[in-house]
């Protein structure tokens, strides 16, 4: 749906019920290669109608002419079609103005990608305000995306050895890792003798067989007893032998 406006005032809904598009009209009024300012706005759903004021004023007074502003108003930030024919409509040398970063992209890759198809195709950006307006327009695009890129990677590294580092802290504490051991009636005799029999602190024992001190717990108290599941695991491999035994016993006795 495309709106012309006589006045520079572009009507907005108090309540947007839902994601709505807003186009003002399309047009260039720069000919014979002056600069073009092309102004972008986002408002949510949720925004009250003086933060889509106050955006809308301060692109007019940096110079954006009212036919040269595009705003979307959705619930949802990746829903941008306003944005797309913005971008599509700017011409090497035109200059693209929003009055908050954030209202740009709704993430980090999305800005990088953004802000690198301004530069390939020679565009201008500027911020109006926030901590993006201490960019100067003529700075090169191609700097602040490899600063991007680079916070990025190292925000991302950070992350990582923080991962190995706290991984390794908890295998120090006996927190087990990966797949989760499957006790078997063989490990559990073994971890019940250890308990019964050596010096080794209940700890020590359930790491040794790849468990938690919970996780040997489920299965044996700390005196070495077997509880309920403990039980039930012995008596189910005692009547697996058995069974085997029987089939054992009738084979013999037929080949026989």
């Amino acid at each position: 749906m495309v709106y012309i406006f006589a006045v520079n005032r572009p009507l907005y809904p108090v309540k947007p019920l839902q994601c709505q598009r807003y186009s003002l009209l399309v047009g260039r009024l720069g000919t014979g290669g002056e600069l073009v300012l092309v102004g972008y706005l986002w408002t949510s759903a949720s925004d009250v109608q003086s933060q889509y004021e106050e955006q809308y004023q301060a692109l007019l007074d940096a110079g954006v002419t009212a036919d040269h502003i595009y705003q979307d108003n959705c619930l949802r930030r990746e829903e941008r079609p306003q944005l797309e024919q913005c971008l599509a409509i700017l011409k090497p040398g035109d200059m693209l103005l929003v009055c908050h970063l954030e209202r740009l992209a709704d993430s980090r890759t999305h800005l990088i990608e953004t802000l690198r198809s301004l530069q390939q195709r020679n565009i201008q950006f500027k911020v109006l305000s926030g901590k993006g307006s201490d960019l100067a327009p003529d700075l090169d695009l191609g700097i602040i995306i490899t600063v991007i890129e680079a916070i990025t990677e190292m925000e991302g590294e950070i992350g990582r050895q923080a991962s190995v580092v706290g991984v390794e802290a908890a295998r120090a504490r006996g927190q087990a890792f990966g797949p989760k051991r499957k006790m078997t009636a063989d490990t559990l005799r073994q971890a019940i003798d250890l308990i019964q029999n050596s010096d080794m602190n209940f700890g020590d024992i359930a790491k040794q067989f790849g468990f938690t001190r919970a996780g040997l717990y489920n299965y044996v108290n700390g005196d070495g007893s077997p509880k309920p599941s403990g039980r039930k695991l012995l008596e189910e491999e005692s009547s697996s032998e058995s069974d085997d035994s029987v089939d054992e016993g009738s084979s013999s006795s037929t080949n026989l």
